[in-house]
């Protein structure tokens, strides 16, 4: 380890931690949000690269793409098969209400899994921390405490789209703008915890199988099926309420 490598550990990781948190919801950068994303990507890669990470080092390489895919191909067939069951089940359908989806058009929709979130979320989050800061600290670390330091800085970045999804939904007071309440806190670290568990399992397919392209399905499925679940919920409910 050198002195270099630690700077440049510590220097994503903070990178990291403010980038989602800080002006995160501003309009202009929802506006734009898979271009910006898409350039911060290629910005943090450079970075990367400049550092001396090589492409094996960051999980891009060609070659691990089928054992990547491989290892992640039966947890993503179970987790869509979960959307698809709680979409299904009037009973489970509320679980999946969220105001963000349940609005959209089928349009807005198709835009959101096949290029916001695919472009703008997945490349860019799975770039960014199963590529390179989780590459980055295990130049510095050992690998377990490199993947949960990977966890638990996901789990960070998730904490104002938490809060902005709170607000949204009216859970915990958030929608009445009022301070951060017991509830509201309490979903929030919640979320950091759960965002963090789920950050070290990606974490996990990654360094077992050399590449990100596990990550990258896995999180594509979590994320698109969430939509297409929760749209498809909130269309079936309003179907039956207009019977």
């Amino acid at each position: 380890m050198t002195g270099r490598e630690a700077a440049f550990a510590a220097a994503v990781a903070g990178l990291l931690a403010g980038y989602n948190n800080t002006g995160g919801g501003q309009p202009w950068r929802q506006r734009w949000y898979p271009a910006i994303n898409l350039g911060a990507t290629g910005a943090l890669l450079a970075a990367a690269t400049a550092s001396g990470l090589t492409a094996a080092d960051l999980g891009l390489s060609p070659g691990r793409v089928p054992a990547g895919l491989r290892g992640a191909a039966g947890p993503a067939g179970a987790l869509a098969a979960a959307w698809l069951g709680l979409a299904a089940a009037p009973a489970t359908r509320p679980v999946l209400a969220d105001q963000r989806v349940t609005g959209l058009t089928w349009p807005q929709l198709a835009y959101q899994v096949t290029v916001r979130i695919p472009v703008g979320t997945v490349l860019w989050e799975e770039t960014a921390f199963r590529g390179v800061l989780q590459a980055a600290l295990r130049r510095v670390l050992p690998g377990p405490a490199a993947i949960a330091v990977t966890g638990g800085m996901f789990g960070i970045w998730h904490v104002r789209p938490t809060m902005a999804a709170l607000r949204v939904n009216g859970i915990g007071g958030a929608d009445r703008g009022r301070p951060p309440g017991l509830a509201q806190a309490a979903a929030v670290a919640g979320a950091v915890l759960a965002t963090a568990v789920a950050g070290v399992v990606l974490s996990g397919f990654r360094d077992r199988s050399g590449s990100v392209a596990g990550p990258v399905l896995l999180h594509l499925t979590a994320n698109c099926g969430a939509a297409l679940a929760a749209r498809t919920a909130a269309g079936a409910r309003q179907a039956r309420a207009g019977r």
